[in-house]
């Protein structure tokens, strides 16, 4: 009996880009906007149109490193001198989001650095502001679009793994959180500033849960934190 030929799977790994690409308005230029946001924006060919940051000599050095011709000198400029198709990355701890949102000009787009706030109030409190202003606002969730979260997403999608019932992330990793000492003082910072990535990316796949039971624990080394590594299950029932 001749064996059963098998066709190649055509796996995608590329997330789709727009076809109008906006300029971008960064608000913080931290090191998050250096290690990742400009190097991915210039391997995409996004254009930075301009930037500000309190710190002016980072903002400056960070104008120079990549290339962006305009620094702001406030913040109320950036907001009224922005190109009018521009795109506002804001990239502040996450308690300052909401002050940021009030004073950008209405109606216009912006990726907002995760996570949505430090609690449920602040989280609601940014919901609705964006509604007022009729701000077209998203939460930078990039991890679903990673490679290999596309490519296993065209697997499933091909029936190449069967149907998917059951899902596990584990990490570990060394995070320098004394880079961002603002999370000394914010509850949950692990789960909020991290774990939020494996929570979005889950959910991504599997929809939402009917809850979570978590627990997160403090590092020996780093016990003014609270918490530092978490684990999570998923409720979906029976």
């Amino acid at each position: 009996m001749m064996p059963t030929s098998i066709e190649p799977l055509t796996i995608a790994q590329k997330a789709q880009l727009p076809q109008n690409i906006r300029p971008i308005v960064s608000i913080g230029v931290g090191g998050i906007v250096h290690d990742a946001h400009y190097p991915a924006y210039q391997k995409a060919g996004f254009a930075i149109a301009g930037l500000y940051d309190p710190n002016t000599e980072r903002a400056q050095w960070m104008a120079e490193t990549f290339g962006v011709s305009t620094v702001y000198e406030s913040l109320a400029q950036a907001a009224t001198q922005a190109p009018a198709d521009a795109v506002f990355d804001v990239a502040v701890p996450a308690s300052q989001i909401i002050h940021v949102l009030r004073q950008l000009p209405d109606r216009r787009a912006v990726l907002i650095q995760k996570p949505m706030g430090d609690n449920l109030a602040q989280a609601r409190d940014i919901l609705e502001l964006c509604r007022a202003k009729g701000l077209t606002a998203a939460i930078n969730f990039q991890m679903r679009w990673a490679p290999f979260i596309i490519a296993a997403r065209s697997l499933i999608a091909q029936g190449a793994i069967g149907e998917v019932h059951d899902m596990e992330v584990r990490v570990t990793v060394y995070t320098p959180w004394q880079l961002w000492p603002f999370l000394q003082e914010v509850p949950h910072a692990e789960i909020l500033y991290h774990s939020i990535h494996y929570i979005d990316l889950v959910r991504s796949f599997l929809g939402d849960p009917t809850g979570i039971y978590a627990k997160t624990v403090k590092h020996p080394s780093l016990t003014s934190m609270d918490g530092s590594r978490t684990n999570l299950i998923f409720d979906y029932g029976d």
